[in-house]
């Protein structure tokens, strides 16, 4: 065992599913602008990200030099958690095996049984260990008029988890080696004998569609803003479980690992403008009306199915605005359920943007996870701060924004236009 194989899980996962589609998981998109206000835009997205957020707020009141037409080509984000250095982990146990296995045992038989040890406490060390990545991609145009608004999205995400599961039937043999005498680890063949597993979960929905929305005039000079999105959705899992001797990361994209599925959906989402000046928005999104499932397809006796859900996610926002501010809040009603090794999630988030003369924007948020819990047998995502910036000259915008938190680190960027 030569390679480390293992160390590829996590770029094998992404560079296999990129390949085949757009990146995707049930992970909301999010634009690099949402990203760096803590994943808000229900009450506060610009048209061209409405369609991601909140498709009423394409017909909604922007600034001027906002509000004709929007584009976004593309945004991309990602996300990467490994709270225990397992990719680190997993190179050292590959380089652990490959010097047992080329030991003289008879002449080096002390080394032998070091060697066993401190691959026992390798093994024991990585157990559950988990990393997650998340990534997304998304383009979008927008053309808001003053009777109907008209939109088109494609966008993804793609969330992959790589775990550490030790067999404990490895950590006695490892144990019996650690003492063994000549001929026994002359015998000892750990490609052959290790049952210890990599494991990966990754999930993905791609979805592209339409926004409609219209604005309705109402007393006081209020506003009320529809909207809809009609979409086409595909559902992918990939599950693959293998021994750490015997996994082969040409075999890591076979058809057997593979689930699909793909269907129309629907989004709705509505906005209230109103104010003295309209200057506080409260909006209100559904997405994925339709129910829709998916089975992970699990080969092996020893792990179990999975099945991915795409549930109606209800969130509701305010804000406030001005000239120069946008100060926001937003919480999900419901919760979305984890799919592999993870937390459920069900997030309030508070995000705020400060605008330059309409040429920069400096943006920060943060938010929590009121799902979080510690049996999640992952990684908890519990509390995420972000920050970012824009830029926007001559209507051409570059978004940048980042997060963080104890376990996460990300970054998104997003190239546009809007005017």
């Amino acid at each position: 065992m030569t390679e480390n194989r293992l160390s590829k899980l996590s770029l094998a996962i992404g560079l296999s599913i990129a390949t085949t589609s757009a990146m995707a998981s049930p992970q909301t998109f999010m634009s690099s602008r949402s990203f760096a206000m803590a994943g808000t835009g229900v009450a506060i997205a610009h048209p061209a990200a409405a369609g991601a957020s909140n498709p009423a707020m394409m017909a909604a009141e922007h600034h001027d030099w906002s509000d004709d037409f929007g584009l976004i080509l593309p945004s991309v984000n990602a996300r990467f958690a490994d709270e225990e250095e397992t990719i680190d982990q997993i190179d050292d146990i590959q380089d652990t095996i490959d010097r047992f296995q080329q030991l003289d045992k008879n002449s080096s038989e002390e080394e032998a049984r070091q060697t066993a040890g401190e691959l026992r406490q390798q093994l024991n060390n990585f157990d559950r260990d988990t990393v997650r990545i998340d990534a997304g991609i998304g383009i979008a145009l927008a053309v808001p008029t003053d009777s109907v608004s008209i939109g088109f999205f494609t966008n993804g995400n793609l969330r992959a988890t790589v775990r550490g599961e030790l067999d404990q039937d490895d950590d006695q043999l490892l144990a019996t080696l650690e003492n063994a005498d000549p001929a026994t680890l002359a015998g000892a063949d750990l490609d052959r004998d290790l049952q210890s597993r990599g494991s990966i979960l990754a999930s993905a929905v791609t979805e592209v569609g339409i926004s409609l929305a219209t604005s309705i005039d109402l007393q006081n000079d209020s506003q009320l803003q529809i909207g809809l999105s009609p979409k086409y959705v595909q559902l992918r899992t990939f599950q693959y479980t293998q021994s750490v001797s015997g996994f082969e990361d040409d075999n890591f994209d076979n058809d057997e690992n593979e689930t699909d599925k793909s269907g129309f959906n629907l989004d709705v989402g509505a906005a209230y403008a109103f104010g003295s000046r309209n200057q506080w928005n409260a909006g209100v999104s559904i997405k994925n009306l339709i129910p829709m499932e998916l089975d992970s397809a699990a080969n092996r006796p020893d792990e179990d199915e999975r099945t991915l859900e795409l549930n109606p996610m209800v969130t509701a926002g305010i804000a406030h605005k001005g000239d120069f501010h946008v100060i926001t809040a937003e919480a999900d009603l419901t919760k979305k359920e984890a799919f592999g090794y993870e937390d459920d999630t069900q997030w309030v988030a508070f995000g705020a943007e400060f605008d330059a003369f309409r040429y920069a924007q400096l943006r920060v948020g943060v938010r929590q996870n009121l799902a979080s819990n510690d049996d999640n047998n992952g990684i908890e995502e519990d509390t995420q701060f972000t920050a970012g910036i824009g830029l926007s000259p001559f209507g051409a915008r570059l978004d940048i924004g980042s997060l963080v938190s104890d376990a996460d680190v990300g970054a998104a960027i997003e190239l546009g236009a809007a005017f």
